[in-house]
């Protein structure tokens, strides 16, 4: 009687959380699986995205990269931005980790406020940024004015990209977090153990810090590649002209994708081969950093 009480109980333990777990499942199917395996199937149609559907085979993916000239400009940029933005953002993260993880009075002010960019909406910054650097009346343009400066910021072809990648890289409160959680995990008695020897703080950093943080490293990478390729909606505000700058100089192939689908009539068929893409450039990065992570260390190898 009692195991019957026992296996009962049991069952309603999984039963609640079988419920739990389905919610997740259910949501992952509906709105990710299912739409994937969609605009998989559509990357080979001519699709408006209502009622005409011609399959073309490969005629998406050959319209590409022989008669779309935007597509060289557009990877150039999206590649350019992520291969500044990740490693910059790492290391400033991590530098700004480093002095947030100090034993000084008021850090955890110094904390919150590089951390509160991150929860500032990427559109609201957006539309923040780009009302910072305006030429007609931007405050940056004033200040550098007094200077007898100018700059044409997201305006310019030459300076819009460099200057979007000093937006991005003012939201590294994020990693900082990361960070911070990683050099939580330290063993102190490593870094006592180093100071009994008479290592400097710098000998400290190289051969404990840092290659005890190396699976924090290694994550930031990956999720930073990532979220680097797909960015949109800073993109998209900051830019303007239809999200592509001037000069195409803003133009990134989440942009593109976008603006195929849903403001060009009748290439809905051909953004979902360039969602696809992207998808698989995004995978092959991604297992390149897992091939040759052969650098990071973790705490039962050392």
């Amino acid at each position: 009687m009692k195991s019957f009480k026992c296996s009962k109980s049991q069952l309603k333990t999984d039963i609640a959380g079988y419920s739990f777990v389905s919610l997740v499942v259910i949501g992952v199917v509906v709105f990710t699986f299912i739409p994937a395996i969609q605009s998989f199937v559509y990357s080979f149609f001519n699709y408006d995205g209502f009622l005409k559907m011609e399959f073309i085979g490969f005629g998406n993916f050959l319209y590409m990269f022989q008669q779309d000239f935007e597509i060289g400009k557009v990877f150039a940029n999206t590649f350019i931005y992520a291969a500044i933005t990740v490693p910059l953002g790492m290391i400033l993260g991590y530098a700004l980790a480093l002095l947030a993880n100090s034993k000084v009075q008021g850090i955890s002010v110094f904390r919150v406020l590089f951390y509160l960019p991150v929860i500032i909406p990427s559109v609201a910054s957006g539309v923040l940024w780009k009302d910072i650097f305006s030429p007609a009346y931007g405050i940056f343009n004033q200040i550098i004015g007094i200077f007898g400066l100018h700059s044409d910021f997201f305006e310019s072809a030459s300076s819009a990209l460099p200057t979007l990648i000093l937006t991005t890289v003012w939201s590294t409160g994020g990693s900082m977090v990361v960070w911070l959680a990683a050099f939580k995990n330290i063993p102190q008695g490593l870094y006592e153990a180093a100071r009994l020897d008479g290592a400097s703080r710098v000998k400290q950093l190289i051969y404990i810090t840092v290659p005890m943080s190396t699976p924090m490293i290694f994550y930031n990478l990956v999720t930073g590649i990532i979220g680097s390729l797909q960015c949109f909606s800073t993109f998209i505000i900051a830019s303007g002209s239809g999200g592509t700058g001037p000069d195409n100089s803003l133009y990134f192939i989440a942009v593109k994708i976008y603006n195929e689908a849903f403001t060009r009539i009748g290439m809905m068929g051909y953004a979902c081969a360039l969602g696809w893409v992207l998808f698989l450039i995004t995978f092959l990065l991604t297992m390149l950093v897992f091939k040759t992570s052969g650098w990071v260390q973790y705490a039962e190898d050392m």
